[in-house]
């Protein structure tokens, strides 16, 4: 990944639906560069060209971080039926005094509660959840890259 790459991700993360001639013209380059390169990033999977939207503006008005200890040896087993929930919307193998952290998104804390119980307290391998809802998003993007 080049200077170049990193600029067109760039524009990208500010206006995702900026076209290949616009992205062109603000780097000074031809349409059919912009177009190979955004092929390449991915199809390397550098980058993903997606949606982020809103959770509470679709009906979940209750996120959370989900913090699990997990038994060892478990933790990839976890890891993989939390991510095939559609609730989870992340799901990480961390380090420090959790193994895995899930966002998940739900329409209420009463559905929060049924889910901790039926989802996450069902899973084999976990020993300890711990739930920090979240109260406000002060910031919500997915941009690494400057």
């Amino acid at each position: 990944m080049d200077e170049l790459d990193r600029k067109i991700i760039g524009i990208l993360q500010q206006d995702g639906r900026a076209s290949n001639a616009k992205i062109a013209r603000q780097l000074g380059v031809s349409e059919g560069t912009i177009r190979r390169r955004l092929k390449r990033l991915i199809e390397d999977e550098a980058i993903q060209v997606l949606a982020l939207p809103e959770p509470s503006k679709l009906g979940y008005g209750t996120e959370a971080i989900v913090g699990l200890q997990v038994d060892p040896g478990k933790i990839e087993d976890v890891a993989a039926a939390l991510a095939s929930v559609p609730e989870a919307l992340n799901v990480s193998v961390t380090t420090g005094a959790f193994d895995l952290f899930a966002w998940v998104a739900l329409p209420s804390s009463e559905e929060l509660h049924s889910f901790l119980l039926a989802v996450v307290g069902n899973i084999q391998g976990v020993r300890r959840s711990e739930t920090f809802v979240i109260m406000s998003v002060k910031k919500r993007t997915f941009s690494p890259v400057s």
